[in-house]
């Protein structure tokens, strides 16, 4: 079979994620500024006309049934198409580190899918079908920076300075429902607004995970510790595992410990699909 689509499904960092509630069903309400970087995966996209869905692991293996084809079935369904699709994913962002990689997996899985199916389904149609998927999923689609809020679904595009970043991973990762089941989780941070983060985006509010993430997992705390020891401050994103740092020009960290994941990344200008949907204007 010949390749049809090579796909980007870049990472993102959260620059701070803030706590402010929970909803009567027991999702948490937040607030966040969503940063897409150059760290990503690469999806490639087969045609299949007898309408069946397969995949292929060409780096790290994936679950059986990974967000990518629940992603891929979701828009069968949802478009009532017939048509299939094989889908090889070379796999570079790590799992469980708070990086969205999962998700941005499954909007480029959407997006690509989309196109190659000749659904012309809209953002709005995408959106709704990424956001059962899982809460990240709208905003890869969204194509921009964002700030988000709600359970990360009512998002709101926003222009950052570009920037380098230290990003590190340590051997660890966490699972996201551990920590929103933690006792000791902030739940009452106070609603920020956009303006205010925008006079200090790389510097503004915290992580209101990262105290919890530090007591389960040893290795967020070793990579700030790590982080700081190069001068640099340092903050989990996400649920983590992963954390990160701003890098001031000229700046070059020393080796990181043996078994991290460690690369510097800037920020990218949009999502490399930006405008593959429909717009619903």
């Amino acid at each position: 079979m010949k390749a049809l689509y090579d796909i980007a499904a870049p990472a993102k960092l959260n620059l701070f994620l803030h706590v402010t509630g929970r909803r009567p069903d027991g999702m948490h309400l937040l607030q966040s500024a969503f940063m897409l970087i150059d760290w990503r995966d690469t999806l490639h996209f087969e045609l299949r006309a007898d309408g069946a869905l397969s995949r292929e692991d060409l780096l790290e293996p994936l679950p059986a049934d990974d967000l990518t084809l629940r992603a891929a079935r979701a828009l069968q369904t949802a478009a009532g198409s017939t048509q299939g699709a094989h889908i090889s994913i070379e796999k570079r962002v790590p799992a469980q580190a708070g990086m969205g990689g999962g998700s941005s997996d499954a909007a480029s899985c959407l997006l690509a899918l989309n196109r190659l199916w000749g659904l012309n389904l809209t953002m709005a149609q995408l959106q709704k079908i990424g956001l059962a998927l899982g809460a990240d999923v709208p905003f890869f689609l969204s194509g921009h920076h964002a700030w988000a809020q709600g359970v990360g679904e009512e998002l709101t595009p926003i222009g950052l300075p570009h920037a380098r970043f230290l990003v590190v991973k340590p051997p660890q990762g966490l699972e996201t429902a551990r920590i929103f089941a933690h006792a000791d989780l902030k739940l009452d941070s106070t609603a920020a607004i956009i303006s205010g983060f925008a006079a200090n985006p790389y510097g503004f509010g915290t992580n209101d995970l990262q105290p919890v993430a530090q007591r389960l997992c040893p290795g967020v705390d070793e990579a700030l510790q790590w982080l700081a020891s190069q001068g640099l401050q340092g903050r989990m994103t996400g649920s983590g595992s992963a954390v990160f740092a701003l890098l001031p020009p000229g700046k070059a960290p020393g080796a990181a410990p043996p078994g991290w994941n460690v690369r510097e990344c800037v920020n990218l200008e949009a999502h490399p699909l930006v405008g593959w949907a429909p717009s619903d204007d």
